[in-house]
């Protein structure tokens, strides 16, 4: 057991590179337990006065309020530490600590840690620098050096080995430092890459052995695991228990195997659920399969189209590797897109601009107009695309354009009609939101609860309807109990929702922060020539509440960006196109900000210009 511990010491970034010495005496002095899957390691308001370093496994850390609510505190990951500092108080913390898999941590009395750094002068600057590393990252986003992150790459075919083989080119390019084990002789044709099998002659390298190798990989930062996934189950959970991701690489064709694969695996019972995520290998296909199974079998999935489709299909459906790569590296770019009726088409600019520029969006949320061209770019359709579809599916028939206010009229006929469900689904079919090649969550309003209701799963097309549904123009929709109508009278730029589904970087879009002071040729101490219409009065109505309403959801994005369109009636769609061109200048001549933003988080993956 102690040359266990000792092995495992040597990989946490709190102990890598301390002396023979010090780890035995951190050994002798400290006490391994183990924990399984959702046992409470520690309970909310209990004194704290150890410090506990991860050894196996991950914890979540929750904060308890006094009502007994819970919100998210932090993970703590293979490597990490929890109550170097709380510790030397010794007093209750409002922080319950429990085990998301099976997890071994190695406790220390406080005192007794702190005796050791001062025996140790080595291990005394060790913690010093990974716990200041910690709270760089914490408070400025920037990415510390850390123990090597144990990476599975699994396999159900053969033909998936290529686009892993992508992915370590990429993650190899940006400087990382691999070191790969595999089942299989092929070896990464990467220089400076060292590779051991995990077969000696008949029989499988044991544990032991796997952790001594990791150790004659000092220089390693990312360790990787390549698996064919026809392994048997108890060789998979022996391999599972080293890794704290695994990628599991599926043909879009093969996920009934896939899912009784990790069913034989034992997914949700083992705790492994949070660490484990598809990579679909989209092949003649532009979503991925309609599996509620994996639901309960994985925490995320990515769309990895190989070969990349042609138009009209774009980079969102070709980026879905490089979004893997974002989420390895820590990296989680969300675009939230406001309401805006009409005007709300300069979104797909913007997006069109972050394209170009090479930065990949990682997540959308939209509200309103916002989830409309946000679900559109979301399953893949190139933005000039969709402006070019707006612009037709949305002009006002010879009748309507003959008619005073006729576009006005024409959105309400459409909305009486019912007209918009046939015009989406011409393309997104019946796909769902969790089948599209970029997460994308839209916003809604239950009239029941007076709430508001965040889609991320389920019929794309009938997301969209929920969330542009405005009163006035349409009745409630009422669907699961719920009467649901336009998101934009409670969240109308959804940033707040991007946070809280764990994106480290939100660009806000708002299409209503700039408002003319002209309402149907009514200005300010002028005569007022004629009445508003009812549509008008509607949607100027709205457009003055999203007004109103920016500061809300938008508080946490990074940046904002505000097309000018104010210049566009509410109800202009045919106009599309160029709204779409004001969103694409407004988006480039953000981009130098946001490449200095992003540079301080992952200064590899975004190098400064030039």
């Amino acid at each position: 057991m102690t040359d266990d511990v000792m092995s495992l010491l040597k990989v946490n970034e709190y102990f890598r590179g301390a002396s023979d010495e010090a780890l035995r005496q951190v050994v002798a002095a400290g006490r391994v337990t183990q924990h399984p899957a959702g046992e409470v390691v520690h309970e909310a308001n209990a004194p704290l006065a150890t410090v506990g370093f991860v050894l196996r496994g991950r914890l979540k850390a929750v904060r308890v309020d006094t009502r007994g609510g819970e919100s998210l505190f932090r993970m703590i990951d293979r490597g990490e530490q929890f109550g170097m500092m709380v510790g030397a108080l010794a007093e209750p913390v409002p922080i319950r600590i429990v085990a998301l898999e099976p997890t071994m941590v190695l406790e220390l009395d406080y005192d007794e840690a702190m005796d050791l750094t001062f025996r140790h002068p080595d291990l005394r600057r060790l913690w010093l620098s990974t716990f200041a590393g910690s709270l760089r990252k914490h408070f400025f986003g920037a990415t510390q050096k850390r123990a090597p992150m144990v990476l599975g790459l699994i396999h159900e075919s053969a033909a998936t080995r290529r686009v892993a083989g992508r992915l370590l080119d990429r993650l190899h390019g940006l400087g990382e430092k691999l070191a790969v084990f595999g089942d299989s002789d092929d070896r990464p044709n990467l220089p400076d890459v060292p590779f051991r099998s995990l077969r000696v002659g008949d029989r499988d390298l044991e544990p032991e052995e796997i952790r001594r190798q990791v150790t004659e990989w000092p220089d390693a930062n990312r360790i990787i695991f390549d698996l064919s996934a026809d392994m048997p189950a108890e060789r998979a959970a022996r391999l599972l228990q080293f890794v704290d991701r695994a990628v599991y690489f599926v043909p879009a064709a093969a996920g009934e195997a896939a899912v009784r694969r990790l069913q034989s695996f034992d997914v949700p019972a083992r705790g492994w659920r949070d660490k484990i995520n598809v990579a679909w290998v989209l092949d003649g296909t532009n979503v991925a399969p309609d599996m509620p199974a994996f639901q309960n079998l994985v925490a995320r999935d990515f769309k990895i189209a190989d070969p990349p489709p042609g138009p009209p299909f774009g980079p969102s459906l070709a980026a879905g590797l490089e979004r893997l790569v974002h989420d390895l590296r820590g990296v989680r770019i969300g675009v939230a897109l406001g309401g805006g009726a009409a005007r709300g088409m300069s979104h797909l600019g913007v997006l069109k601009a972050l394209e170009d520029q090479g930065i990949v969006v990682d997540m959308i949320a939209g509200t309103s107009a916002g989830a409309m061209t946000g679900v559109m770019y979301a399953s893949g359709l190139e933005p000039d695309y969709n402006a070019h579809r707006f612009a037709t599916d949305l002009r006002p028939s010879w009748l309507f354009r003959r008619l005073p206010q006729g576009g006005n009229w024409y959105l309400l006929y459409k909305y009486r009609r019912g007209h918009f469900d046939p015009m989406l689904r011409k393309y997104l079919h019946d796909w769902r939101l969790e089948q599209l090649a970029v997460p994308c969550l839209t916003v809604t309003v239950d009239l029941v609860s007076g709430t508001s209701v965040v889609r991320d799963r389920g019929d794309a097309v009938h997301a969209i309807l929920e969330s542009i549904n405005l009163p006035v123009l349409s009745v409630p929709i009422v669907r699961d109990g719920r009467a649901l109508i336009d998101g934009g009278l409670v969240n109308n730029i959804p940033a707040d929702v991007l946070v809280a589904r764990g994106c480290n970087f939100v660009i806000a879009v708002s299409v209503s922060a700039k408002m003319e002071k002209e309402f149907c040729q009514i200005t300010p101490g002028a005569a007022s020539p004629k009445k508003p219409g009812v549509v008008q009065t509607l949607l100027r109505s709205l457009l003055v509440q999203n007004h109103s309403l920016n500061a809300f959801g938008v508080q946490p994005a990074d940046l904002m960006i505000a097309p000018d369109v104010t210049r566009y009636d509410m109800a202009a769609f045919t106009k599309a196109e160029e709204m779409a061109a004001i969103g694409r200048t407004a988006g480039l001549d953000s981009v130098p900000k946001i490449r200095t933003l992003l540079n301080r988080l992952d200064p590899q993956l975004f190098p400064p210009a030039g």
